[in-house]
């Protein structure tokens, strides 16, 4: 695949770098140009919108390399120096100007106008039903950063908060003898996964399951994957409208009252210890949310991933961690 870099959704971004201004004009499409100009004239058009990034690219060259090879039906893993002459006849230009119009009009993230996501090589189906994956937990599975905590008893894995189910399907690839769950309080982003369970062929050892947080998975559990919602107040009242496209339910980490993001976290820290096996552990990704994770629970005993964001990113917690907890840093019931 393209060497996409990937982005936490917890980033904030500032008015100014998604405020509208003039956007560069499109190449004339009444002659055949070759495929670099395309791209440098896609590029420009995109840097001049100020679009925010962070759904698979972090820049506007990079979005417009995904953009011109998916409308043009050319590999995105292509030879940018080998096609940099390849021809493209006007029909072709104008298609390609019209897909990068909408991302400028519309400001959704480009995963969701060609309706695919890529997580480690692996390509998943998206849409405005779920999220758009960009999970670092995916980086530790295919890195086997997670092997040490397990071994050849690990059998059942729950990927909690699934969304479009890319988790759950990376899990599975990564451990042919491990049953998965996918769980999400969401029926449409459930409807999602579906499809990516069924594009990989994977019905067999996925099961996917409603449930708001753990209520439905009772376990138990010798790995837990979450990527929750964990966005605090703060930054969800700064979000982009790229980032707004996505559903709230996903982001919001401040559904029972509070401010920090923390809210789905505080319950699953209270009610995981319950459904964990003895050597079970939790993976959990928190963002850019260190400090407020910290600050919630400061006396538990975590390890630092580390990942291509750096080493704050992501935590792996053990029973016997969760187990002392002091109670009251858990919510009441």
């Amino acid at each position: 695949m393209w060497p996409w870099p990937t982005s936490n959704r917890s980033r904030t971004f500032t008015a100014a770098r998604w405020t509208t201004c003039p956007v560069s004009p499109a190449l004339p499409t009444e002659r055949t140009v070759k495929l670099k100009e395309l791209l440098a004239a896609a590029t420009r058009r995109l840097d001049a919108a100020r679009l925010a990034y962070g759904h698979g690219t972090t820049n506007a060259r990079d979005e417009a390399i995904w953009l011109v090879l998916w409308q043009l039906g050319l590999p995105l893993d292509s030879d940018l120096d080998a096609l940099a002459r390849q021809p493209v006849t006007p029909e072709q230009q104008a298609e390609v100007n019209a897909l990068i119009q909408r991302r400028i009009d519309t400001r959704e993230p480009a995963a969701y106008l060609t309706g695919e996501a890529w997580l480690q090589g692996v390509s998943f189906h998206v849409d405005r039903r779920a999220i758009v994956p960009r999970s670092f937990i995916a980086e530790l599975l295919a890195e086997g950063s997670i092997d040490p905590w397990l071994d050849e008893k690990t059998r059942d894995v729950l990927d909690l908060c699934t969304g479009n189910g890319s988790l759950a399907v990376l899990a599975a690839m990564a451990y042919p003898d491990v049953r998965v769950t996918g769980a999400d309080i969401s029926p449409d982003a459930l409807e999602v996964a579906r499809i990516n369970v069924a594009r990989h062929e994977l019905q067999h050892r996925i099961r996917l399951v409603e449930s708001d947080g753990l209520q439905n998975c009772p376990g138990p559990w010798d790995l837990v994957l979450c990527n929750p919602p964990y966005v605090n107040a703060r930054s969800m009242a700064a979000l982009p409208p790229e980032y707004r496209a996505e559903p709230a339910l996903a982001l919001d980490g401040n559904t029972a009252g509070n401010v920090d993001g923390m809210d789905f976290v505080r319950t699953l820290i209270r009610d995981l210890p319950k459904r964990l096996k003895p050597q079970g552990v939790l993976v959990l990704e928190i963002g850019n949310e260190r400090e407020h994770f910290e600050a919630a629970f400061p006396h538990l005993e975590v390890v630092w991933l580390a990942t291509s964001a750096g080493d704050d990113q992501v935590l792996l917690l053990t029973l016997e961690s969760l187990l002392a907890l002091p109670t009251s840093q858990t919510p009441a019931p």
